[in-house]
């Protein structure tokens, strides 16, 4: 798949206060890329920098292959986003919302039914906008990001504020869009669950700083602890042994079992703490993580939700 977008060492400071260190990752044709990170980590302003709404003091922006302080009509004509919720006209119609648009972007009239189709609005998209729940303003917008067939699309913590079926029916539909028109997609998020369920490919950051990126299943091989299953008899003992000496590593109980999150290296240590107190180990086996226990790792903790 080629590259839809390259960030090469971005870097941005407010006065003397750096935000975006050194930010280098690339999105695929196709892609849902995630961008991991707590409250202020800098995840907006890399997005505001990509969009063409804040200046990079540093570093290289290539959309669909076009240099965006060299070529910036043609990188943003390549791009489209969402940063923070769709503000719209109240009064008017989601549809005449659309062809507003369209005309101020020069997208064909006939693009309108095209997009209202992809999200699902054609039974509501005659209503005005100020009648629209959250999640069908959120569909608009996406809406209103497509009309000029963009080879990307940026949405910042696009699911604010919805409920659960809200986010689930607004997941649903990037990965329909990411699948069927090979739209990319890079959705930045504090949550570490539809992240998860979300995306191909995560990147996390913090202090300004990615940290870590890849498919979870290289975020794991990465991180430099795992979650192993210790099934063991007697239950009992183990656990008041496990509860006095390693209560910080539990992660889970079983009826026969304890899940521990430990580095490689400590496995051998807790099997021997095992053994030194007549504790019998009858099966041993590396679980998978989860993001959030992968974020743990990576980053010390930090201000997200999992």
């Amino acid at each position: 798949m080629s590259e839809v977008l390259r960030l090469e060492n971005v870097c941005k400071s407010f006065g003397r206060r750096p935000i975006v260190k050194n930010m280098s990752f690339s999105v695929k044709e196709g892609e849902i890329f995630g961008f991991l990170g707590p409250n202020g980590a800098g995840k907006t302003t890399t997005i505001k920098m990509i969009l063409g709404l804040l200046r990079p003091d540093s570093g290289t922006i290539i959309i669909n292959g076009h240099d965006a302080s060299k070529e910036f009509e043609a990188a943003m004509a390549s791009i489209s986003g969402i940063v923070e919720n769709p503000d719209m006209y109240g009064y008017l119609s989601g549809y005449d919302n659309l062809v507003i648009q369209a005309r101020a972007c020069g997208a064909d009239p006939s693009r309108i039914d095209e997009v209202v189709r992809m999200v699902g609005m054609q039974m509501r998209i005659k209503e005005k906008f100020k009648s629209y729940s959250l999640g069908m303003k959120q569909r608009l917008g996406v809406a209103q990001a497509l009309l000029h067939n963009p080879k990307i699309m940026i949405l910042d913590e696009p699911t604010n504020g919805l409920d659960p079926a809200g986010i689930k029916e607004f997941r649903d539909l990037l990965r329909h869009l990411a699948a069927q028109t090979g739209l990319s997609v890079l959705v930045s998020s504090h949550i570490l669950q539809e992240m998860q369920l979300m995306c191909d490919t995560v990147g996390i950051i913090n202090n300004g700083e990615l940290l870590q990126m890849g498919t979870l299943e290289e975020l794991t091989h990465f991180s430099s602890t795992s979650t192993y299953r210790y099934v063991v008899r007697p239950m009992e003992n183990a656990m008041a042994l496990v509860q006095q000496r390693l209560a910080d590593r539990i992660v889970g109980i079983g009826p026969d079992y304890i899940d521990l999150h430990i580095s490689e290296e400590q496995v051998g240590q807790v099997n021997r703490l095992f053994m030194d107190n007549g504790i019998t180990l009858y099966g041993l086996s590396a679980q998978g993580q989860s993001l959030e226990q992968i974020f743990m790792s990576i980053t010390g903790g930090g201000n997200v939700i999992g």
